[in-house]
């Protein structure tokens, strides 16, 4: 049985040792519905070694829907820290396409010698401390996910960060997600919202604003996050259906370069059993194979 410790009350658990790809992929994969975040210290892979340990999982997707990827490497975004451009607000990867993906892996190359941690949120635990009438009315939420928000509205007027914006909103997206998801393999229920989720659907901006706000408060309460404090090679993978993550800008100018690798996901379904839809946009067929999005319709 392979030995995974538990790092956080809520959340987490790490793993000292052997090339996560000669891990029973059973074992791996209890632990991370357990644990919804899985960090594996100097696992010393390389690029093709993260792909084959994230291809595992599944099909994966493209790098971004609208940011390029590594060069030479289509399906390996390249997560630079550079000052500007930096996504330092709570999100789940890519929840503006109808499909967003089942799971990410990051993997550190370059880190810095403070700050540059990377937290994540326990989302189903955020549900389970919702008073009950406030799940009952959250069951029946929907909300607007889209990426054309502040999101990614550059720090800085610096060429490169007005470059970057225009970019990651070169396609605009706008899909219908329930705020609370239902979980495809533990049946869990979690709070399905983050940075992209922006409108409440059937509700004004502002009493969509409130009611966000709120419950988004519940997936940021500490218990309910592991930090991740990174050294080079490491890797980690987190449930992208379950959990929200959030990248501190709290290292300056110092160089930070990360690799994700992400694997494609269904349309999330809510617990009338409806699934998201599109109001804006296409099925991001160039992002997520064709197989996982015509399974997921």
């Amino acid at each position: 049985m392979t030995d995974f410790r538990r790092i956080g009350g809520r959340i987490g658990a790490e793993y000292t040792g052997t090339d996560p790809n000669e891990l029973p992929f059973d074992e791996v994969n209890d632990a991370l519905l357990a644990h919804k975040v899985l960090v594996f210290r100097g696992a010393g892979l390389d690029d093709e070694g993260q792909l084959r340990f994230a291809a595992r999982f599944g099909e994966l997707t493209r790098a971004h829907p609208t940011v390029p990827s590594v060069d030479g490497q289509p399906d390996i975004l390249p997560v630079n820290g550079e000052e500007g451009i930096r996504s330092n607000n709570w999100h789940t990867d890519v929840t503006f396409v109808r499909t967003p993906p089942k799971l990410s892996t990051l993997r550190a190359l370059v880190v810095p010698p403070y700050g540059g941690n990377t937290l994540i949120a326990n989302s189903a635990a955020a549900y389970r401390d919702l008073p009950e009438q406030l799940r009952d009315f959250a069951d029946r939420l929907w909300a607007v996910h889209t990426n054309d928000y502040d999101y990614a509205v550059p720090r800085s007027n610096t060429d490169k960060a007005l470059e970057y914006r225009k970019v990651f909103t070169a396609r605009r997206y706008e899909t219908a997600h329930p705020v609370v998801r239902v979980h495809p393999e533990t049946g869990e229920r979690g709070l399905f919202i983050g940075g992209f989720a922006q409108k409440i659907v059937g509700l004004s901006g502002t009493e969509s604003r409130d009611i966000l706000r709120l419950l988004q408060r519940y997936v940021t309460r500490p218990e309910n996050i592991v930090r991740v404090a990174w050294n080079p090679g490491d890797l980690v993978l987190f449930d992208n259906r379950i959990t929200q993550h959030y990248a501190p800008d709290d290292y300056g100018d110092l160089p930070r370069t990360l690799h994700r690798v992400t694997v494609a996901g269904d349309a999330p379904v809510g617990v009338d059993g409806e699934t998201s839809y599109i109001i804006q946009g296409d099925d991001a067929g160039h992002y997520t194979p064709a197989a996982a999005a015509t399974a997921a319709a």
